[in-house]
């Protein structure tokens, strides 16, 4: 039987591309969000400071651990890639199984997200919301089409000027907003809670802020397309979530500066309130235009990410070999046209909260699977090259490992039924395993 095999994925990316999908799969409309729920729960500026570095420390030590795996193993598809060598066939295919739902979920949360910006902007199209969420990754999807060339510079494009509006807005309320000015707005003084912070407020607090830089393990994905990656993964990596770590960092200092805490604690969209101190009432249009913007490079990034999940597994038999199918301009086109139809699924169901917190949940589970993979790598593969190795071993592995299963413990805890649909979700990968790997090896006798 003829299989449909095609040619291989493109080794033509660099440090330029692996810094913007970082940057594009992480920097969103999260931190224009975030900040005010995170004061609200912790109440004091040196405690949030401290806890946006907490987050950025996290970042910064799990994509080291990655750039280990990466450059020792240099193969597009993620997670999957690792736990399945580490670990084996099934423990790898349900880390792939997952990862990928988080993908699809994301991509469909963002399209959504994005349709709903859209609405308030042009009331006109308030009625097509999700038509206009799905027609954007309809159009992200086609353009993957033209290749990897092509969506690298678009990606590439849309992270720079996201980045550069981020940072336009963070100089625009350091340099010309007065300091707390206020908002024309009436709240309660700070509550008595602010000046005790117990460990579920700092638990919650830290949970916020990990969600927003989720996205720092987008350069993993792309690995075998690297035509250095032993160069340029560890600075992809690094370069990208620096960037982040300023931009969040600048965006506390200047919402800090702007907005009492008072009044940032409980603004739902603090970004907004304080550019209203610049724009007056037309801060709301701005931050949501912005907020809007945003998620294109997100959306783009992670279509670019989640196909490479299939084409990975398809390349070695757990899957479909027709998902390890590549054209010849470097474009997985099963595994993409796939993954975008399981993203415009998702989105037509309108399910945001299960969706978002089913993502976070498999998001952790995938991370510490790459980190238990990383410890199980290097101590039955010690001759293995490395040209990267990731700062103090394997204790800095082992305490990300650590506070990611801390974290997806309190996600149990606080979200008891979103993580039993999680895990029953996660449980379907088996038979689905069992029965494409029948599938796969009855072609292979024919």
């Amino acid at each position: 039987m003829s299989r449909l095999r095609g040619g291989q994925l493109l080794r033509i990316l660099g440090i330029g591309f692996g810094v913007a999908v970082v940057v594009g799969g992480t920097l969103g409309s999260g931190i224009l969000r975030a900040p005010g729920a995170v004061v609200a729960q912790l109440g004091d500026a040196r405690l949030v400071m401290a806890i946006w570095v907490v987050g950025g420390i996290y970042s910064l030590l799990g994509t080291a651990s990655l750039a280990d795996l990466g450059t020792g193993l240099p193969r597009s598809g993620g997670f999957y890639v690792y736990a399945r060598r580490a670990l084996g066939d099934y423990p790898g295919f349900a880390i792939g199984w997952a990862d990928w739902i988080t993908n699809c979920a994301g991509i469909a949360i963002a399209g959504i997200t994005f349709g709903d910006l859209v609405g308030l902007l042009l009331p006109a199209v308030g009625s097509y919301k999700a038509l206009v969420g799905a027609g954007t990754i309809a159009g992200f999807a086609a353009l993957q089409l033209l290749g990897m060339r092509v969506s690298s510079r678009i990606q590439e494009a849309t992270s720079f000027v996201k980045g550069a509006a981020f940072m336009a807005l963070i100089a625009a309320l350091l340099l010309f907003a007065r300091p707390q000015s206020g908002v024309a707005m009436s709240v309660a003084p700070p509550t008595p809670a602010f000046t005790l912070v117990g460990p579920i407020a700092m638990i919650i607090a830290l949970q916020l802020v990990l969600q927003t830089y989720d996205g720092w393990q987008s350069a993993l994905y792309f690995a075998g397309e690297d035509k250095d990656p032993a160069r340029n993964l560890p600075r992809s990596f690094v370069g990208g979530v620096l960037v982040v770590i300023v931009v969040y960092l600048l965006m506390n200092l200047a919402l800090m500066r702007v907005l009492p805490l008072g009044i940032l604690a409980t603004s739902t969209l603090p970004a907004a309130d304080a550019a209203q101190a610049l724009v007056g009432a037309r801060a709301g249009t701005f931050i949501t235009a912005l907020s809007a913007f945003s998620l294109l490079p997100l959306i783009s990034a992670v279509l670019l990410m989640g196909p490479r999940i299939l084409y990975a597994m398809g390349r070695d038999g757990l899957l479909p070999e027709s998902l390890g199918y590549v054209d010849r301009s470097g474009t997985p086109v099963v595994a993409m046209a796939i993954t975008a139809g399981g993203a415009l699924a998702l989105l037509f169901t309108r399910t945001f909260e299960v969706m978002s917190a089913m993502s976070a949940f498999f998001a952790v589970a995938s991370y510490s699977g790459a980190f238990l993979s990383l410890l199980v790598i290097r101590r039955r593969e010690p001759d293995l090259p490395r040209p990267f190795k990731v700062w103090g071993y394997p204790w800095t592995t082992v305490a990300v490992l650590l506070l990611s299963l801390a974290f997806l413990g309190g996600m149990v805890a606080s979200a008891p039924r979103v993580s039993l649909i999680a895990l029953v979700v996660l449980g379907a990968s088996y038979p689905v395993f069992r029965f494409t790997r029948r599938a796969v090896r009855a072609d292979e006798r024919q």
